[in-house]
């Protein structure tokens, strides 16, 4: 087991043992969504970095912050620390609504030109074992992701993480989508439509669906148009809950006011309250029986 694969069972079981704790901060980040649509990306980060150290007690974490993330080889947002073994491993935060999720920006434009070069239809088994261990593909399943899902419509969130071992098991085609043309989720075809402006390569299982995609990476391509991308509706097989399934969430107007108010008031207002929000949260771990 990996160690993010074990920081990952244990974050499972605390969710399923302290369910609240893990909506209490999830409803906190989501309620971000009313400060800005971007902000809770950021926000989620630093939240979700010290959810760990607050209530994972063998794990700590540290925000690696945007200027180290832009320096970095790899596309962390954390790094979490094993306290017992004493490792440390990258994860890298999304936050995204209930549809195309972003796996990797494939920031070298290395896997779609690579995908070129195999065909428009990729069917023999060898060939696809040959590309997910080739050079081009070696990230794909050594960067730990792990997605915050909301569906604000129906105030649902979900911790859904992809299977990207299983996916490498499962693929039996890679097929090209191009430009005007679509795949139908329904059928596992590829129709005309409009609306695409660069190509796709889709991964599709042996009963012809949808797995995950690599978008087109040329020169013009921006972070949207490029990468490792998947679809938590049309991939669920795909995908393991951390947090049970998807659980209902609410804002917290009250943390808006708290972000007007610090932003108006001194650090030494902001050091009183941070002493009575730490009590708060030793509050709710006797109320929730968190235990070491």
């Amino acid at each position: 087991m990996s160690n993010y694969d074990d920081f990952k069972t244990r974050f499972k079981l605390l969710a399923s043992k302290n369910k609240n704790l893990v909506v209490n901060t999830l409803s906190n980040i989501f309620t971000m969504r009313l400060i800005g649509n971007k902000t809770h990306g950021d926000l989620a980060e630093i939240g979700m970095a010290e959810f760990i150290n607050q209530f994972m007690y063998d794990f700590k974490s540290v925000h690696v912050g945007k200027d180290k993330f832009r320096s970095k080889e790899h596309e962390e947002d954390i790094v979490i620390v094993n306290e017992i073994t004493k490792t440390e491993f990258p994860v890298s935060l999304k936050a995204y609504g209930d549809g195309p999720l972003q796996l990797s920006t494939d920031s070298t434009q290395k896997m779609f030109p690579f995908l070129e070069k195999q065909g428009k239809s990729i069917a023999d088994l060898d060939k696809i074992k040959t590309i997910f261990h080739s050079k081009e593909f070696e990230d794909f399943d050594n960067i730990n992701v792990m997605p915050l899902i909301y569906d604000e419509k129906k105030q649902r969130c979900n911790i859904m993480i992809f299977d990207h071992k299983k996916t490498i098991k499962k693929t039996k085609k890679i097929i090209y989508v191009g430009k005007n043309q679509k795949f139908d989720f329904g059928t596992g075809n590829v129709i005309s439509g409009k609306g695409r402006k660069h190509p796709i390569y889709i991964f599709i299982d042996s009963i012809g669906k949808y797995i995950c995609e690599v978008r087109y990476g040329g020169a013009s391509a921006n972070a949207l148009q490029r990468g490792l991308w998947t679809h938590t509706k049309n991939a669920l097989p795909y995908f393991d809950s951390l947090t049970n399934g998807w659980i209902d969430y609410s804002h917290n107007h009250t943390l808006v006011k708290l972000f007007s108010l610090a932003l108006n008031s001194s650090e030494q207002g902001h050091k009183l309250a941070n002493e009575i929000l730490q009590k708060d949260i030793e509050r709710l771990k006797t109320l929730w029986q968190i235990s070491n």
